[in-house]
């Protein structure tokens, strides 16, 4: 008996180190996560240049993206660009925009979550708070798919 266990033990090693599998892709790589951020960078430089379009690029450009703020739910691309550009883009009151103390959190291999601050100057639409946003990797690109946004109490 002893000497049936030391061979399957034996074979057991020997089998072993060709049946390594590759680690499990169960969470965004550290490229994945320079390339969420630079999503979240360009949006802030393109706010800063009072670039609504290049800015919109950030997000998903899928009805099923959800943006929440002020207490409301828009739903879908096309409402969120409306969205901005009624309050800020009419009049120039983009202003310029800062975003701190960003977090991500993996969700599975291709998605994440983004939790920060935001603060917006030189506008009468100024204030400052709290954002949280969904991110998925679609078809090799990282995009929005969720966004809450809200406003600190003074």
């Amino acid at each position: 008996m002893r000497v049936g266990v030391l061979a399957l033990l034996l074979a057991i090693a020997v089998a072993l180190p060709g049946c390594r599998a590759e680690p499990r892709a169960d969470r965004p790589t550290a490229e994945d996560e320079a390339e969420i951020r630079a999503v979240i960078e360009r949006q802030k430089q393109a706010w800063n240049q009072g670039d609504i379009e290049t800015f919109m690029q950030g997000y998903h450009r899928s009805p099923d993206l959800l943006f929440t703020s002020g207490g409301k739910i828009r739903r879908g691309f096309d409402e969120t660009l409306a969205r901005y550009q009624e309050k800020y883009v009419t009049g120039g009151a983009m202003g310029h925009l800062e975003f701190t103390e960003v977090e991500l959190q993996p969700v599975g291999a291709v998605g994440a979550v983004a939790l920060g601050h935001w603060k917006l100057t030189e506008t009468p639409e100024a204030g400052e708070g709290v954002f949280t946003l969904v991110l998925t990797k679609v078809e090799g690109r990282w995009g929005i798919v969720h966004d809450h946004t809200s406003l600190a109490v003074p």
